[in-house]
């Protein structure tokens, strides 16, 4: 019998893919009795072909020990692991169609270029001019033919990282495993590899599951997000699902930046939930969690979904104090205290002057109600 699933960790495929990788009921433990620790709690997604997935959320969530279950470096204490249909937690990692790019990336410094990316495909005994083929592919396809001869000790970290992600394609791997490869470049550079990462995977095909922690990472390359966090899946979808309906407080939370407020859910209706807010106003919040009843509720809006008005117009939803503007390049971040205590960020390119009172109003349909 298939273990159990978690209706929360299941990630379902797209309309009409095939699924590539797919974890049922997965566990992982690390140590014993009172310092056992699990990694992985159950989890299940469904990972499809030709799919750009990342697994995002903080330090020890369990998304390296789930790649590293795939990769073949970890077995699971529970629970199964499928590649294409087929069941390969007995097969060790040279075995498996999956390459790997790590953190370092372990570039052969006395090689140049193009032996670092062959070097592969030459360990699996390809014949010379399959190798020599392949490698100048794989280097027209990251855009290095010109420093085909140049060691990689002689290259720039961006450079690096190319040549590491061309070795890995080179055997062109049913599945393209990355562990925060990014996270040892500066801000320009992992911005610009960013475009090169998701490029790179339209072009080839190949399945790529990405590990990071960079929520602006996950939007920006992404055709999916599985968002995790101690151990268990709690949330998977497109980057604008994560970004727009967030299934949790926590989701919410890590997902850029957000208000988080508490109100009073009144009663709900076709149009959304009416709910009570700080101060007294009323406004209709968005309910997209099941089992959700009135009384106590935390209602979340994004900074770039509220606009100032006077403190007297009557579309304000809330009122406070503004408490501080933050200018940063294409509008101001203004906070806002209101009567409660609670603070709030609307984005906006205009600001009054600090303590002077102000309004905030709701675009239509942005404020949710969350599950906690």
């Amino acid at each position: 019998m298939p273990p159990e699933r978690n209706r929360t960790e299941t990630g379902q495929p797209g309309q009409g893919k095939a699924v590539m990788v797919r974890a049922d009921g997965v566990t992982k433990t690390f140590g014993r009795g009172a310092s056992m620790v699990t990694a992985l709690d159950r989890v299940s997604l469904s990972i499809n072909e030709n799919e750009f997935l990342t697994l995002l959320g903080p330090s020890g969530c369990g998304k390296t020990t789930l790649l590293r279950l795939i990769a073949g470096f970890e077995l699971p204490d529970a629970g199964q692991i499928l590649l294409d249909g087929q069941e390969i937690g007995h097969l060790p990692p040279y075995q498996r169609p999956v390459n790997t790019v790590f953190q370092s990336y372990a570039l052969f410094p006395h090689m140049s270029v193009a032996r670092n990316i062959g070097f592969g495909l030459e360990m699996q005994g390809r014949p010379a001019s399959e190798v020599a083929q392949t490698t100048a592919r794989m280097l027209a396809l990251v855009r290095m033919e010109d420093m085909a001869d140049r060691r990689t000790d002689q290259l720039s970290g961006g450079q690096q990282q190319r040549v590491a992600l061309a070795r890995a394609l080179a055997p062109h791997p049913k599945v393209l495993l990355l562990d925060e490869p990014l996270s040892a470049l500066d801000l320009k550079l992992r911005k610009n590899m960013q475009i090169e990462l998701k490029r790179l995977q339209n072009e080839t095909g190949i399945t790529f599951i990405f590990v990071t922690h960079d929520q602006e990472e996950a939007l920006t390359m992404s055709d999916r997000i599985a968002v995790m966090s101690a151990g268990r899946i709690l949330q998977v979808g497109t980057p604008k699902e994560i970004y727009h309906r967030p299934s949790s407080r926590f989701v919410a939370d890590f997902i850029g930046d957000i208000n988080i407020f508490a109100a009073t859910l009144e009663k709900t209706g076709p149009d959304g939930a009416t709910v009570t807010l700080p101060g007294g106003g009323k406004a209709v919040a968005q309910v997209h969690a099941a089992g959700v009843v009135p009384g106590p509720v935390s209602v979340a809006i994004r900074p770039e979904d509220m606009h100032l008005t006077a403190a007297e117009d009557k579309s304000a939803a809330i009122r406070g104090r503004i408490g501080n503007v933050v200018y940063f390049g294409s509008g101001n971040n203004v906070h806002v205290t209101l009567a409660d205590g609670t603070e709030v960020i609307v984005r906006s390119n205009e600001a009054g002057a600090v303590d002077s009172p102000v309004g905030i109003a709701f675009s239509p349909g942005k404020l949710q109600v969350l599950e906690d």
